[in-house]
């Protein structure tokens, strides 16, 4: 047995005379794992005991009991280890982030390039030493985080990299380049959206945001409250922020349509000089309330239905037209109530029915799947 066993696996060799203890690597899709076989002294197979070094472990969680049918039923320790090889492929199938130890220059390496990058800028490693989140701060302070995901054949293959930016992170690698190369790239991709984050900086300290309810730096739009139930959403380009950004104002109709005519009465007036907020107010021809001047509570006005501001994420959007009501609903909330009632009906994806405050004619979209 000992003699096909190296030769069928050669990395695998007993460690005593009795040929009780085998120890070694299995290789697997070229990826060596370390493990050891104890043998009961009768070489029974339904007695022996697999010791796994710890990627191994990981890679058979929720095989043990194929493992353990396997080392029952296989005729020798050579069928063992083929029926092993094969429960394996299919792991590694299902976990292609387990992957072999990289060589030991691969450490060196990134040693020696995290000291030329600073140890100040490590804010995370994983245990594998694959995953790094290096800190950037960009010109004006704000605080930037570069995830990086090193490959075993580093720095030969260029590592995957992401980072909460409103536009792809392009980053040009060579067999040459290095993490602190890498950092420098990542700090020009940053400068090069200063003035984008200054915009929206600006608006989320000078006015109410109602959408997101926690912005990250990837965020292209805000939703800014100007009244009761009134607000606009505004979609900032990363590349052209100081520009008019794409506007879509929202909340009931006599209280929208005067302002949607002085956006467009206006919007020729717009000054690229000047910041958006203040462009915002000049050509919609109004002021936005401010944390310094209004309650947050002021806008955030609960659904008629559900009796709650936040529905998950959704907010009460949907606004009775009639200038006496303009109770907000949740879009769901006020489809799910008109499609309930009989005297409602229903042409292609927008429900017609009667507000259930005040009666008066309403109408709402199909709230859409979540995928």
């Amino acid at each position: 047995m000992e003699s096909s066993l190296v030769k069928e696996n050669p990395l695998l060799l007993p460690l005593n005379q009795e040929k009780t203890i085998y120890d070694g690597f299995i290789t697997v899709q070229e990826r060596d794992f370390r493990m050891r076989i104890h043998l009961p002294p009768d070489h029974q197979l339904k007695q022996a005991k697999l010791h796994c070094c710890w990627q191994l472990k990981h890679l058979l969680r929720g095989y043990e009991c194929i493992v353990k049918q396997r080392l029952q039923h296989s005729a020798d320790l050579v069928s063992f280890i083929l029926e092993l090889k094969t429960v394996l492929e299919v792991a590694l199938k299902s976990h292609p982030e387990c992957r072999s130890m990289p060589p030991p220059q691969y450490y060196s390496q990134l040693i020696s390039e995290m000291e030329a990058l600073g140890w100040d800028k490590l804010l995370f490693i994983d245990t594998e030493f694959r995953t790094l989140r290096l800190k950037a701060d960009d010109s004006s302070g704000r605080q930037h985080v570069l995830t990086v995901q090193l490959k075993s054949k580093h720095p030969a293959e260029p590592p995957e990299c992401s980072a909460d930016l409103p536009i792809p992170l392009a980053i040009t690698w060579t067999p040459q380049s290095t993490l602190e190369q890498l950092h420098s790239q990542f700090l020009l991709v940053l400068e090069s959206l200063a003035d984008f984050w200054a915009v929206l900086d600006e608006i989320d300290r000078e006015t109410w945001i109602l959408e997101p309810e926690k912005p990250s730096r990837a965020d292209t739009m805000r939703r800014i409250a100007i009244g009761n139930n009134v607000s606009i959403k505004v979609e900032v380009d990363p590349r052209h922020p100081k520009m008019l950004p794409e506007c879509c104002l929202l909340g009931a109709e006599h209280v929208v349509t005067p302002l949607r005519s002085k956006l467009n009465a206006n919007m020729h007036s717009w000054n690229p000089d000047s910041s958006v907020l203040h462009n915002l107010r000049d050509v919609l021809e109004i002021e936005f309330p401010s944390p310094a001047t209004h309650e947050k509570s002021s806008f955030s006005v609960e659904c008629g239905i559900c009796y709650s501001y936040r529905l998950e994420a959704a907010i009460p959007d949907q606004v009775c037209n009639d200038p006496r009501c303009g109770q907000p609903f949740h879009q769901a909330c006020l489809y799910e109530w008109l499609r309930a009632l009989p005297s409602s009906r229903q042409s292609f994806s927008i429900v017609f029915g009667e507000c259930p405050y005040c009666s008066k004619p309403i109408t709402v979209k199909m709230a859409a799947q979540k995928s």
